[in-house]
């Protein structure tokens, strides 16, 4: 039970970090600059544009207040408390700066540079609330009610609904920052994939060892991690050793290394990088 509280408190804390940095960026970056590349941040900038009775904070947490209903009544439970709580978070940090941190331009007069940076921001924000198994909700929840009434798959779907809202800047901002959002849009699509794989990175260890007690005593106890053994015989010379195999966080492999070196200086270790281990103590089966 302790272990389960420990488990939700950290991924709270991850949730609330994504929230925070997807805030940051949009309010920061997007809004000033009329960067709309999908989502219910770029409707919103859009809105906040065209409607400006209500500004464009307003907007993110009517539209995202919205979504979230249309979800609960279409699509129940899949929408997910954490979803609500990153969903009304988001929209409130974003009102608390806009309160309390009021931008009348953008930063700086470099657009592309501040493109770079509410994609990078935002994108680091939405891939450690996707790894923490929640969304944002907005645009994800249209994305899902896609999939679930038409043969449109969800990243398509989500694609479609994004490039529809970054498309309408043109309109709304002109060609200059229309072009950004499109650009945007496209460069957000491949750097939340990559940067969800980065965060996702495990070590493989294979270990032709003669001191096999050692090594397993160092993963089993301080690593706490399951090992595969295996006997193996040198081809030229013969001699019968012990091969280990395991696997364990990024974090964790410099550890190992260093320790397996301690142990036996001449054993023979390979490491390999994966983005993907399924099993107990990493992912479960989804």
């Amino acid at each position: 039970m302790k272990k389960n509280i420990k488990k939700s408190i950290t991924e709270y804390f991850m949730i609330t970090l994504g929230s925070l940095l997807m805030s940051i960026g949009v309010y920061f970056f997007k809004i000033p600059n009329g960067f709309s590349t999908g989502g219910v941040s770029g409707i919103s900038t859009i809105f906040g544009k065209i409607l400006p009775f209500l500004t464009t904070a307003k907007w993110l947490m009517i539209i995202n207040i919205f979504l979230l209903v249309v979800g609960f009544i279409f699509l129940g439970k899949e929408n997910g408390i954490k979803t609500v709580y990153c969903s009304l978070l988001f929209s409130g940090l974003t009102m608390f700066f806009e309160k309390y941190i009021p931008l009348q331009s953008p930063l700086t007069d470099q657009p592309f540079l501040e493109l770079v940076y509410a994609i990078f921001i935002t994108a680091l924000g939405s891939a450690i609330i996707f790894e923490n198994n929640s969304s944002s909700g907005g645009t994800d929840i249209v994305a899902l009610l896609l999939k679930k009434y038409t043969s449109v798959n969800e990243g398509r779907a989500l694609l479609y609904a994004d490039f529809v809202v970054a498309f309408s800047s043109i309109f709304v901002f002109g060609i200059k920052i229309g072009l950004f959002s499109l650009l945007g849009l496209f460069m957000k699509a491949f750097l939340v994939d990559s940067i969800i794989e980065n965060i996702r990175t495990c070590k493989y260890f294979i270990v032709i060892t003669s001191k096999p007690d050692e090594v397993l005593k160092y993963v089993l106890v301080d690593l706490h991690h399951g090992v595969t053994i295996n006997e193996a015989i040198g081809g030229f010379s013969g001699e019968k050793k012990t091969m280990i195999h395991t696997v364990c966080k990024r974090i964790e492999a410099i550890k190992l290394r260093r320790k397996i070196y301690e142990i036996d200086p001449h054993a023979f270790t390979i490491i390999t990088s994966t983005s993907e281990i399924v099993g107990r103590g990493f992912r479960g089966v989804l």
